[in-house]
């Protein structure tokens, strides 16, 4: 039976590889504008230019409102860097990009679920999850495309699966591991800076007899010491204090906007004012920094004058966030993914969600009974999946609150896809004979 499963495991893995690889190649050697990808060229003209010797510059004015040949900090530093990386090596091909970021994808990502969904619902779960996510449209399309999501939910998942194993057993090297896949997935996107007191204290709380407080700060030195470079040399090419990125102020600003009422929309029509329109005229002579601190303060600035608003307009973005149904205005590929994905996968997700709430319903009235009370058909952690809660309900809100993309919600996908594999098991358990 081993062996069996072995086998399976290695085509599974080798399946995933392909239909990423198939992605890639699809996309081939050129970087064009597609749904939901066009960061892609950003990051292809940032990588070009480290390697001509210009830095992170822009040959012309960029989004969001660069100036040419000025520094940016808007976009992962790391990303461009892995991109530059492959170009000294293979010339500049993204094909060569793509075809790296699809195999790390592909095995690493089903492999990273297996491990997650294995450590909260048993090994049958496990594969489910990995099954899934091998086949997942949105990581498919996503592992081809030159852009952070996919190194960056790796990092989601490698971070919640040491947390998992900091909680339970202590020890330095993990304590290690976790601050460096954290610092990892800040380099590629800030915001997971927002997660991680909540992941911390989750710690503190889950293994509170058993935790000391060095595993707790070592990985936050780490993350301190991945970010440290790059807050110099903001420092130098800004002459101001960023921490990392330059992005925040512009998306909170742009996010909450009068101009949207009380209806958030994801991209303004082409028909009225743009993003840059919209910056007022006495900030943009500042440069890229300046204007994003004050961007997030003028965004702080509509909260505070109209806070009902800004509450109808956060919950607003909810449709938008997690849509899964096909839209006029979506072309055929991202109608495909949205809906051979989380259209699919979302019933399960939301049945895997509830198993552990039942469970825990189902052993607080056994207990008060005073009997013992076993599980039977599913190995079920409830203190152990309350972090994936936890990190679903953080991620949500951060955007709800500022900036709602179907592509912010994949690491939330990937989060979600274990109890999707547990709802698989569960419902086999069921439609079997025997319910076994």
């Amino acid at each position: 039976m081993r062996s069996r499963i072995g086998r399976y495991w290695i085509a599974l893995l080798c399946i995933s590889a392909l239909v990423r690889l198939g992605a890639a190649l699809y996309l081939g050697n050129s970087v064009e504008v597609l749904p939901g990808t066009y960061d892609q060229i950003t990051y292809d003209t940032l990588a070009r230019r480290v390697l001509a010797g210009y830095g992170f510059t822009f040959p012309r004015e960029w989004w969001p409102f660069t100036r040419p040949n000025e520094p940016t900090a808007h976009f992962s530093f790391a990303y461009v860097l892995f991109l530059a990386g492959t170009y000294a090596l293979f010339g500049p091909h993204p094909l060569a990009a793509r075809i790296i970021q699809a195999l790390i994808g592909g095995i690493l990502l089903p492999w990273l679920l297996y491990r997650l969904g294995k450590r909260l619902f048993g090994e049958p779960a496990g594969l489910a999850a990995a099954a899934i996510g091998a086949f997942y449209a949105y990581f498919i399309y996503y592992a081809a495309a030159l852009m952070t999501e996919t190194f960056f939910i790796l990092c989601v998942l490698g971070s919640l699966e040491r947390t998992l194993e900091l909680a339970e057993n202590p020890s330095w090297r993990t304590a290690l591991l976790l601050g460096l896949v954290l610092g990892l997935g800040v380099l590629l996107r800030q915001t997971l800076l927002l997660f991680v007191p909540f992941l911390l204290l989750w710690v503190l709380w889950t293994a509170r007899r058993r935790i000391r407080w060095p595993h707790i700060v070592l990985p936050l030195l780490v993350i301190a010491l991945l970010i440290l470079p790059w807050t110099v040399r903001n420092y130098l090419a800004f002459g101001r204090f960023v921490l990392l990125n330059t992005n925040s102020g512009f998306a909170f600003f742009w996010a909450n906007h009068p101009i949207y009422g009380t209806r958030f929309i994801p991209v303004l029509p082409p028909d009225g004012p743009s993003y840059q329109d919209l910056i007022p005229p006495e900030l943009r002579t500042l440069d890229e920094a300046a204007l994003d601190a004050a961007l997030m303060r003028r965004g702080l600035g509509f909260i505070l004058e109209d806070p009902g608003r800004y509450l109808l307009l956060s919950l607003s973005r909810i449709p938008e966030y997690f849509k899964f149904w096909p839209s006029p205005e979506s072309g055929l590929v991202s109608n495909i993914s949205r809906v051979g994905s989380f259209g699919i996968c979302l019933p399960f997700m939301l049945y895997g969600l509830y198993l552990p709430l039942r469970h825990i319903s189902q052993r607080r009235a056994i207990h008060d009974q005073r009997s013992t009370f076993h599980v039977q058909r599913l190995t079920i952690n409830d203190q152990r999946s309350t972090l994936l809660y936890l990190f679903i309900a953080v991620y949500t809100a951060i955007h709800l609150l500022s900036w709602a993309l179907i592509r912010y919600r994949l690491p939330v996908d990937a989060a979600l896809i274990p109890f999707a594999g547990l709802a698989v098991v569960d419902l086999g358990n069921r439609l079997r004979p025997g319910g076994r």
